[in-house]
């Protein structure tokens, strides 16, 4: 290995790409809130190209801080909690901390408070709780922390510092896609409505049918999984008048799209089909998945710009909600008939 090839990348390299001081290079590599987005975003860039590792440990000691961000997960087997969690633990590297991760089986109070204990003994500076069904909001609602706490996703008006997406804009996108089609027997396979995210997706829709003058049914409840979205494509294969399906999420969609598969309704030329989130196999799907994407990196950017900012003693500010955006694939069509 040459000498040349052996040296490590130096804050200077990291200034020199992204065109800004070594000073402004610091501010983002400590998470300071006073740095333009568009900046941040140069900076973050240069370190991911030049393979650019801050000396955490060295920082440590000239701040008297841990430089160690917790993240306390709730819910790995989903793909959009999974998501985020994985978003976070990159953002914080990114931003020069160490993450270290404690995922709870079953979310109680003693649950989170020995989380929150263990987290509290390896020096976290700040938590960070990805958070969806109203049990683990409830606890953390009522948590004491001695060190910043962030919620990610659920309920975002129980906690003083939260970051998610828009869930209602998303299911309206979802919802108004196919009434732009001319669809109006639009059902809803919902999510278990002890989720925030799925009462959001639920709202979204009613908002989306109402504002087009139509009354919506009651939703059809399904609990995020495939085999749910399959028993609810079974019930909707013998609604005839339904020429659409909005699915909280994907995995239930990807049931959705089995049942009706069996039950001869082709999609989309009988009935179309939307989910929710932007599976990686969503394109690969027959048809291909149309779908409402998440911006899950952007998530754990905020997240860790949130609980810094906290950390560095910054005035509370409200976190603007992630945009998320309409994936238009093979599994939506005008439909072929008017409804009745």
């Amino acid at each position: 290995m040459t000498a040349a090839a052996a040296k490590a990348p130096v804050m200077a390299d990291v200034a020199r790409l992204a065109g800004v001081s070594h000073q402004t290079v610091s501010r983002v590599i400590n998470g300071s809130p006073s740095i333009k987005p568009e900046t941040r975003e140069r900076v973050l860039q240069a370190i991911d190209r030049l393979g650019y590792r801050p000396n955490t440990a060295a920082r440590a000691l000239v701040r008297g801080r841990s430089g160690i961000i917790g993240i306390i997960g709730t819910a790995r087997t989903l793909f959009g909690p999974t998501s985020i969690h994985r978003s976070v633990e990159d953002a914080a590297r990114a931003a020069g901390y160490f993450a270290t991760s404690v995922n709870l089986t079953e979310v109680t109070r003693r649950a989170l408070s020995d989380a929150t204990e263990h987290l509290m003994r390896v020096g976290v500076e700040g938590i960070v709780m990805i958070a969806g069904h109203d049990e683990a909001l409830e606890v953390v609602r009522t948590q004491r922390s001695q060190v910043p706490f962030v919620v990610v996703e659920g309920d975002l008006s129980k906690a003083s510092r939260t970051v998610g997406v828009d869930q209602v804009l998303g299911a309206r996108m979802a919802t108004e896609h196919l009434l732009g089609l001319g669809h109006r027997e639009i059902v809803h396979v919902s999510g278990p409505l002890n989720w925030a995210e799925a009462r959001a997706r639920v709202e979204g829709w009613r908002l989306a049918m109402s504002a087009a003058g139509l009354r919506p049914a009651e939703p059809v409840r399904g609990d995020w999984s495939s085999e749910s979205g399959y028993v609810a494509g079974l019930r909707i294969s013998a609604m005839p008048e339904t020429t659409a399906v909005f699915a909280a999420n994907d995995q239930m969609a990807i049931g959705v799209l089995r049942a009706l598969h069996e039950s001869g309704r082709r999609v989309p030329e009988d009935i179309s089909v939307v989910g929710f989130d932007d599976v990686p196999e969503a394109p690969y799907l027959i048809p291909p998945l149309t779908t409402i994407q998440q911006d899950f990196d952007a998530v754990g950017r905020r997240a860790i710009e949130v609980v810094t900012q906290a950390i560095q003693g910054g005035e509370l500010q409200p976190s603007p909600l992630v945009t998320p955006k309409l994936v238009v694939r093979g599994s939506t069509a005008p439909p072929t008939r008017t409804s009745t």
